[in-house]
């Protein structure tokens, strides 16, 4: 079963490094980057757990209490789904816009309501938490001056000691932003 989000684009093949955008289809919603080991190793943590919640609820309906077994199953398919969207967190790009997945929110800002795309120095949440750290964010400033929260950050879990796949994913979304901003 292909998972669309787990796969990267075609921007880090060998074939592909002298093209910015090097995609047949541009309306296509893409992330421009691979899911960075630490949101993997996360995600599977939390599948991991799920597996013993299923378990649970075998054994639970096995011994005859199966309105124990169907909340099992539910918390089961609530911690999956939790998974799954954990895997989707990022930013992604098209010919619309660009668009901040969260755990919780997304945003999508249509390219020609944004006024510049850029890597900026500044204060980044590590890994999310509220600890911060100096370092690089992808930022968006929409046309009335108003900047959004960080796409990306060097310390995120897609970026976390990754400083080289950090610089080639804020190039790419620059690259889309540069093709699709409007002056």
């Amino acid at each position: 079963m292909p998972l669309p989000f787990l796969t990267a684009d075609r921007a880090f093949d060998a074939s592909a490094e002298d093209v910015a955008l090097p995609f047949d289809d541009h309306d296509s919603w893409r992330r421009p980057y691979r899911p960075g080991p630490w949101r993997v190793a996360a995600a599977a943590t939390v599948l991991l757990l799920a597996s013993f919640v299923l378990l649970a609820a075998m054994i639970t309906g096995v011994a005859g209490e199966l309105s124990g077994a169907a909340a099992c199953l539910a918390l089961a398919a609530a911690v999956i789904a939790g998974a799954l969207r954990l895997l989707r967190v990022g930013a992604w790009v098209s010919r619309h816009g660009v668009r901040r997945v969260g755990f919780l929110r997304t945003t999508t800002v249509a390219w020609n309501r944004l006024s510049v795309v850029r890597t900026v120095q500044q204060p980044v949440k590590w890994l999310g938490f509220p600890r911060t750290v100096q370092g690089q964010a992808l930022v968006v400033v929409r046309e009335g001056g108003e900047t959004l929260p960080p796409l990306i950050t060097d310390h995120n879990a897609d970026f976390l000691g990754r400083e080289e796949a950090f610089e080639r994913a804020a190039d790419t979304v620059e690259a889309w932003a540069d093709e699709y901003l409007p002056g």
